[in-house]
């Protein structure tokens, strides 16, 4: 997958969370707050991902 793919995807990953962190944040629901959480971690992964592959492609062009 293409790092603007993937990019795209952390955004719909970031944007799909909001309802659930409104719903714990303003309303105290704590099984939103679990979504949220691992919702979080797998941007976190898919962020490094994507960290990983733009530093491969520039030390590919720095060559």
């Amino acid at each position: 997958m293409a790092s603007i793919e993937k990019f795209n995807q952390l955004k719909s990953l970031i944007e799909g969370l909001e309802a659930d962190a409104d719903k714990f944040f303003n309303k105290g629901n704590s099984a939103a707050g679990t979504r949220v959480r691992k919702g979080l971690q797998d941007a976190k992964n898919l962020a490094q991902d994507i960290r990983l592959e733009i530093q491969a492609a520039k030390n590919e062009t720095s060559k």
